[in-house]
């Protein structure tokens, strides 16, 4: 059974940094898409980053030059380095992988920023 668990939300001040983290179990390979999505209130769930096993990744044009997605396959954990927070980045975060034909989400980890 895949899981997935985030952790490494919090409450931080404009300008301020965070890590997520995603830590995946069940998968028998690290051949999989993996990625990051928010969904404030009142909004629908958004793409935020997303990185392929072989390491290609896109981001959302909000998010670009501050986020940074990574993962290490070895340990099938990904991250998202959140650089310059600003306050219409606060949502919950969701991680997603796509996996043999399946998509599969963490619970989500909130993220506020404000001062």
């Amino acid at each position: 059974q895949v899981q997935l668990v985030e952790s490494g939300g919090g409450l931080v001040q404009p300008g301020g940094s965070l890590r997520l983290s995603c830590a995946a179990s069940g998968l028998s390979s690290s051949i999989y898409p993996m990625g990051w999505y928010r969904q404030a209130p009142g909004k629908q769930r958004e793409l935020v980053a997303r990185a392929t096993s072989g390491g290609s990744t896109n981001y959302a044009d909000s998010v670009r030059g501050r986020f940074t997605i990574s993962r290490d396959n070895a340990k099938n954990t990904g991250y998202l380095q959140m650089n310059g927070l600003k306050p219409e980045d606060t949502a919950v975060y969701y991680c997603n992988v796509d996996y043999k034909g399946r998509s599969y989400w963490g619970q989500g980890t909130q993220v506020t920023v404000s001062s």
